[in-house]
């Protein structure tokens, strides 16, 4: 018994060591923080927790208090008090000040996760019943799909449920603005990377923006977000971040691999107006 809860514990404590990108056995709180804006939305809800959990541990102790203090065992004569101007202010101008405190950092980044003035590249994210769709119109307009991997399909170490077979490539230390949307005959998708702080919808007729920025290579792992079928749970996203060279080694690879693909739509479509 002793021996599975030292396990227990040493994997509460290594958890983010061996996994960086995904969720992990036992874990009890975010993903490893792999972007800078997800480090300051995790900086930001230890900060509004400690002031909850004070709030909380304040109020039980007040409760507490006057249960015992004004119990009718201890106050044989009823108070007379009907009010207390002090103790009045104190309850409004006190909350005022906390909602102050955290409105501030509050809507700093909420400013910063709306700020796409320093953008290095863009791609667009395409829902699809149920899989992703992938678009580089900065590097030569080439598009592919990202199909969930089956169980017999997987390469060791790639988790299941997660991975594609075409990885989203994009290149580390860069802001890379994600132009979201769906299918125009489709449903509601939702674009999700949890390390990255990254939530967006993906709306038929809507295009929706947001970005983010990896600082370490590696392969991180998201998920659709937004129940929108029996397909819901298998449109993962696989993220492969990788140096500027590499990325620009794939960009010409992708061009040449994935050029067929815009190509075969454009014969579609050139059909479909026939």
């Amino acid at each position: 018994m002793i021996k599975y809860f030292i396990a227990l514990v040493f994997t509460l404590i290594t958890q983010n060591a061996y996994a960086k990108g995904q969720a992990t056995d036992w874990q009890l709180s975010f993903q490893e923080a792999a972007s800078p804006l997800m480090s300051e939305l995790v900086g930001l809800h230890d900060f509004i927790f400690w002031i909850i959990t004070f709030i909380t541990i304040f109020v039980f102790v007040l409760l507490a208090y006057v249960c015992v203090k004004f119990s009718a065992k201890n106050n044989k004569k009823p108070s007379t008090t009907t009010h207390n101007s002090l103790i009045e202010v104190a309850w409004t101008v006190i909350p005022v000040i906390i909602l102050v405190v955290i409105s501030v950092p509050s809507f700093k980044l909420l400013y910063k996760q709306n700020d796409f003035s320093k953008i290095d590249m863009t791609i667009k994210a395409t829902g699809y019943t149920w899989y992703w769709g992938y678009e580089y119109p900065d590097h030569g307009d080439f598009q592919f799909d990202a199909i969930m991997l089956q169980e017999d399909e997987l390469e060791e170490n790639q988790p299941r449920l997660l991975s594609t077979d075409n990885a989203l490539v994009v290149p580390i230390n860069k802001n890379i603005k994600m132009q979201i949307t769906s299918d125009p005959a489709g449903v509601i998708h939702s674009w999700a990377m949890p390390s990255l702080g990254v939530k967006m919808d993906a709306i038929p007729g809507r295009l929706n923006e947001t970005y983010f920025r990896i600082t370490e290579p590696g392969m991180y792992y998201g998920q659709c977000s937004e129940l929108c079928g029996p397909g819901h749970g298998f449109m993962p996203i696989m993220i492969k971040a990788v140096s500027d060279d590499e990325f620009s080694e794939w960009v010409v690879e992708a061009q040449e691999e994935f050029a067929t693909i815009k190509n075969n739509n454009l014969v579609y479509d050139m059909k479909g107006l026939k």
